[in-house]
């Protein structure tokens, strides 16, 4: 394999990772938004769209790329529930109660999904699994250039809903300046429960994809896919969703490229060095606002 086929590939594989990364991050950045909260247990919602696409699957046979449009509304009625029962009485209160109840609520999540499903490792075999396609000097799978795909329909479906709808511009007010939607009439309490879902939608969709992609799971998946997606949002800057797309892409390749130069080892460290390099040289992240 030539210099430029390598390249190609680790561009292209990084460009797979990280729609699954952005996706989630996306979701994490719409909830600090226009919330403001710390959400450690985001990664749960990503497994638990996992195992609703994995059970639909098994009882149905049904695409799970179809599933996955079942997986997100799943998600936004479990978002809304989180959103009214936890996070709302403490909304305000500070951060340290964000923090513990999220840690709360990742062990009910994990210990939930392992009564109803185990803890097995599992996986969902894609019907397009083992089928290629030409790309340029590369053959590359077909349920990654889908997921590529899916990926941006969803991101384009996002930016749609935010920029012409009423509730997207509600949610846009909200966000740059809370009080003010309030004063002007917004029921922040209703755009908080929307956004919450939305975003766990957007984790279910990672969630989805990453079944599809013939990753393995169990219910104690979703903490590192947390941890990463937490460092995107920090990378591309708090609140900023297009510095989460760029975050995700540049976690990517920076994983993908460190796998395959230096060793699987070092795949999860050097996405962690990118982001100590940014923040040294520009604290607020890619996209966040200037400091001062």
């Amino acid at each position: 394999m030539d210099e430029i086929s390598i390249i190609l590939q680790i561009l292209f594989w990084g460009l797979y990772a990280g729609c699954i990364y952005i996706l989630l991050a996306t979701g994490l950045n719409l909830i600090f938004g226009v919330m403001k909260v710390v959400n450690f247990a985001h990664g749960e919602f990503l497994m638990v769209g996992a195992y609703i696409t994995f059970t639909v699957f098994l009882l149905t046979g049904f695409n799970p790329y179809v599933i996955l449009l079942l997986s997100m509304l799943a998600l936004v009625g479990i978002g809304a529930v989180v959103e009214r029962l936890c996070f709302r009485p403490i909304l305000g209160t500070g951060k340290l109660n964000e923090i513990f109840l999220s840690i709360g609520l990742i062990y009910i999540f994990q210990n939930g999904a392992a009564m109803i499903w185990g803890d097995a490792w599992q996986s969902v075999k894609s019907p397009y699994d083992g089928i290629t396609v030409p790309v340029g000097p590369l053959s590359v799978p077909l349920d990654y250039i889908i997921i590529m795909v899916v990926t941006a329909l969803v991101l384009c479906g996002l930016y749609l809903f935010l920029k012409k709808t009423t509730i997207g511009m509600q949610m846009r007010a909200t966000s740059q300046n809370r009080k003010g939607a309030m004063l002007v009439g917004i029921d922040v309490e209703r755009i908080d429960v929307i956004s919450f879902g939305l975003g766990c939608a957007l984790a279910a969709a990672a969630g989805t994809l990453w079944v599809v992609s013939g990753q393995v799971f169990n219910p104690y998946m979703g903490a590192i896919p947390a941890v990463k997606a937490f460092a995107i949002i920090i990378l591309g800057g708090l609140g900023s969703i297009p510095g989460a797309i760029i975050g995700g892409l540049l976690m990517g390749l920076a994983e993908n490229g460190a796998a395959f130069l230096l060793g699987g080892i070092w795949k999860d460290a050097v996405s962690f060095i990118v982001l100590i390099v940014v923040l040294a040289i520009r604290p607020t992240g890619l996209f966040g606002g200037k400091e001062g």
